[in-house]
């Protein structure tokens, strides 16, 4: 390999599992199950041959309502993040283990023991994706329901994620010590002592596990709004976000690395990482061909008019999907319609979005269901194998983002394909690995080393 192809950006890829949301065609033959366990083992398998990063779960802790009914289109059943990536270290060596767990109704000292017991029994794989919850739809299923208010989630948030660094820092890691003649014993009789007294929290004890080999799990954060891009500069090792296009892209990557000097932090300890979906096929032409058809059985009639639901805040079932717009303007409000579902609390302005829709939709002569396929899609590379990895390349050196999570809309076979015919082209090019370097997922996303914790 040359100097300069040493110099080319190294590209970071990650395997999402599509469990909790409308990305998965159910219809398609190949689909299998989102519950049991040979899919996620399928998944990150492949994910591992291929030598990514990491597999990526999200959680749901409340299956998603509408129009008082389970949204038809959800998994029905979420199984335990914890649970699924414990049994995936079992069946994996090196791919990390990232897991979605919500800080608005879990406490510390739980999800800490969680993630470093992960930690141990991954040798070194797991990360935290940190999420926040406010509605009290989501909060009845636990005692917090309907307490937090909304804009206390990132207070709680950055509390929280204090106080697990607390926790997981109450152990050094050299206090085990093994003695041929006394046994094993601890050489500092305060290991694992902590105390945390904040606004949101007001504990203290002793930790009960030790050190885990990367020290913590590696934090992500998903979120692109102000708070989310803060928080995330401020404590977090890698940003899931949907911007989607080139440019876009390169304005969130150029904003988020900006603030990182801010917070004492250079540009390498912290990946950003959009969310990317792909379509390959034998010629450019095939490939776009086989999108579109992806598309409309992603979004077919009854999940559009759903979609149009969760903006306009009210029972829309009567329209016609391959009509037009409502004429009236959305219901401004709680939301009465959709429960649970993270899109009803994007849309900030209703109205607004509502008229960008209009506009687009009159502009171009879209029907409902045509906008709600362009306005839903994420970004998507479509092509034939070498067109997609010349464009993954593409946005990781024009300093767009550091990689990609993807997000295949088949479970579990859908990365198969990447695996086999994009990944050996990137790997021709210099920029994705051959093999792993290194154990732990901070090796893998070639984050800077944590400092050994200090206490007294």
């Amino acid at each position: 390999m040359s100097t300069g192809t040493r110099a080319r950006k190294q590209i970071h890829l990650a395997a999402h599992f599509p469990g909790v949301n409308n990305t998965t065609v159910w219809s398609d033959p190949a689909a299998g199950s989102h519950i049991e366990f040979s899919s996620f083992a399928h998944l990150a398998r492949t994910a591992e041959r291929a030598k990514f990063d990491f597999l990526f779960l999200a959680e749901g802790l409340r299956l998603r309502e509408q129009n008082g009914l389970v949204y038809d289109l959800d998994v029905v059943g979420r199984p335990d993040t914890f649970t699924v990536l414990a049994a995936l270290a079992a069946v994996t060596d090196r791919l990390g283990l990232a897991g979605t767990i919500n800080s608005t109704f879990n406490e510390p000292y739980e999800v800490a023991r969680q993630f470093a017991t992960l930690d141990h029994l991954s040798a070194g794989r797991a990360a935290w994706n940190v999420v926040t919850s406010w509605d009290e739809f989501t909060g009845e299923n636990f005692r917090r329901g309907g307490f937090l208010a909304q804009d206390q989630r990132y207070v709680r948030a950055r509390e929280f994620l204090a106080a697990t660094a607390t926790l997981f820092d109450s152990w050094s890691g050299d206090e085990i010590v093994a003695d041929q003649a006394s046994g094993v014993f601890l050489r500092d009789p305060d290991a694992g002592r902590f105390a945390v007294h904040s606004t949101q929290f007001d504990i203290s004890g002793r930790f009960a596990v030790p050190r885990s080999p990367q020290g913590r799990p590696v934090i992500f954060q998903a979120g692109d709004s102000e708070e989310g891009r803060e928080f995330a500069a401020a404590g977090a090792d890698a940003i899931f976000t949907r911007h989607g296009t080139l440019e876009a892209g390169k304005a969130f990557y150029a904003d988020v690395k900006g603030r990182l000097a801010r917070h004492g932090r250079t540009p390498d300890s912290l990946k950003i990482l959009p969310a990317a979906t792909f379509v390959l096929g034998d010629t450019d032409a095939d490939a776009q061909e086989k999108a579109d058809v992806i598309r409309h059985q992603q979004v077919s009639g009854q999940t559009a008019i759903k979609f149009l639901e969760q903006l306009w805040n009210r029972d829309l079932s009567s329209y016609d999907p391959d009509g037009p717009l409502p004429a009236e303007d959305p219901f401004v409000g709680d939301s009465h319609i959709a429960r649970g579902r993270a899109s009803v609390r994007m849309h900030r302005d209703p109205l607004a979005t509502a008229r960008q829709w209009r506009e687009l939709a009159e502009a171009k002569n879209l029907s409902i269901r045509e906008l709600i396929i362009q306005v839903t899609g994420r970004q998507s590379f479509i092509g034939t194998p070498s067109a997609v990895a010349a464009a993954l390349d593409e946005f990781v050196q024009a300093q767009a983002s550091d990689g990609f999570i993807l997000v295949p809309h088949i479970t579990p076979g859908g990365l198969d394909e990447f695996a086999d015919t994009v990944v050996p082209l990137l790997q021709e090019r210099g920029v994705f690995r051959t093999e792993y370097e290194g154990t732990t997922l901070r090796e893998h996303l070639d984050l800077p080393p944590l400092p050994t914790p200090r206490r007294g």
